[in-house]
């Protein structure tokens, strides 16, 4: 983004969303089998639709994941997101596993004889991004709201949990002027509620909530747009059918950088759709805290079985106080870009992943102790370039 006058938008889903509800259980089943074995590989996709859930997708792992094990899993997280109503209820839910072996044709390409030459699990590209808009080092429009879900959260759990259902959603335009959030233009916030709560009575609790989210002032002018159908009684799985991996942009930067296209719920860390977009962002938010520029994308690429990515780009987006050509070498001379270098270093394989399947995995100062990416420990490295 240049430093014009300009509107943008993002948006974010609520943990009870149907998409944010598939990843939330193939992110539960990967921590619950990192649990029992730290090296295990894991592609678990999700469908969730009316009374019924459906798991899919491989394993390669020592441990043996139960079907009744599942069951139970899934039951309970949708018993904690309060879904109780009649099309999804977590007792009368038909659970239906069909998770098989991992490819050997694919563990030919990881397993090597040393560690350090283990390859990716396939190809593709990954971008990660910071910029100086928020304290997170995140786009503006999507860290506000994620934060106002956040909260919407809070107010339905304690004020209002027999008013609201667990299904939101909101998106944010800002207002730039010369390249910077002055403002909130408009804001959308649908939620699932009771058919007895009115929208007075919605607006009345929700306006409130946003505008002590925001920053003081961002909100004098802001047209809110609380429900706008007039009516969200019908939510969930039961009037959305819910996807592993389909709120991508959520889950990144919000559209205001480039996605290579991966998701990552589900996926162990030696799959680069999440390890190496980790450890993008971690680059990226550490080369902007460092003061070598304002803003940053990194893109890193990869061919599977192969270890060392085939090809590291960076772009400071003409804010740069130092050439990225001198930043890119001394990255490529003194980190390992490979998918073991990179899990070890933020020391991924670790049952963290159920904490990242909502409200964004970048960002999250509430985290920072789970989400070694976020941690700005390459800060005096990265001066040094200086």
């Amino acid at each position: 983004m240049s430093n014009r006058n300009f509107f943008f938008t993002s948006e974010s889903v609520a943990k009870g969303h149907p998409d944010k509800l598939c990843d939330q259980i193939s992110d539960m089943l990967l921590d619950h089998i990192l649990k029992h074995d730290s090296l295990a590989r894991t592609g678990i996709e999700v469908m969730a639709t009316t009374n019924r859930v459906v798991v899919a997708g491989e394993i390669k792992s020592s441990y043996v994941l139960e079907n009744k094990t599942v069951e139970d899993l899934i039951r309970d997280l949708v018993k904690e997101l309060d879904y109780r109503q009649e099309g999804f209820h977590c007792e009368n839910l038909q659970i239906e596993n069909y998770l098989h072996a991992q490819s050997e044709d694919i563990s030919l390409g990881l397993d090597k004889n040393c560690v350090n030459d283990e390859g990716a699990g396939d190809q593709g590209m990954m971008f990660g991004f910071a910029c100086k808009e928020t304290e997170t080092y995140m786009p503006a429009a999507l860290d506000w709201s994620h934060k106002i879900l956040i909260n919407l959260e809070h107010l339905r759990r304690i004020d209002l949990k027999e008013e609201l259902g667990p299904d939101a959603k909101t998106q944010v335009t800002l207002e730039y002027e010369n390249g910077l959030p002055v403002r909130a233009s408009k804001i959308v916030l649908s939620t699932q509620h009771h058919h007895d709560f009115t929208q007075e009575n919605l607006k009345s609790k929700i306006i409130p909530m946003i505008q002590n989210t925001l920053p003081k002032g961002w909100t004098d002018h802001t047209e809110f747009l609380i429900n706008p159908t007039g009516r969200f009684v019908k939510g969930g799985p039961d009037a959305d059918c819910g996807l592993t991996g389909r709120k991508i942009i959520v889950d990144t930067y919000g559209g205001y950088a480039p996605h290579g296209g991966g998701a990552f719920s589900g996926k162990d860390p030696t799959k680069v759709d999440r390890s190496a977009a980790y450890y993008a962002r971690y680059l990226a938010k550490n080369i902007v805290a460092s003061g070598l520029t304002d803003k940053c994308l990194v893109q890193l690429s990869y061919a599977i079985g192969v270890a060392q990515p085939v090809s590291v780009y960076l772009d400071f987006y003409n804010q740069g106080h130092v050439p990225e050509e001198i930043v890119l070498n001394y990255i490529l001379k003194n980190l390992d870009l490979s998918p073991y270098g990179m899990r070890t270093h933020l020391n991924l394989n670790c049952p963290i992943y159920q904490r990242t399947a909502c409200y964004g995995h970048f960002g999250r100062i509430a985290e920072q102790n789970y989400f070694s990416w976020e941690q700005l420990n390459l800060v005096n490295d990265f001066k040094k370039v200086i």
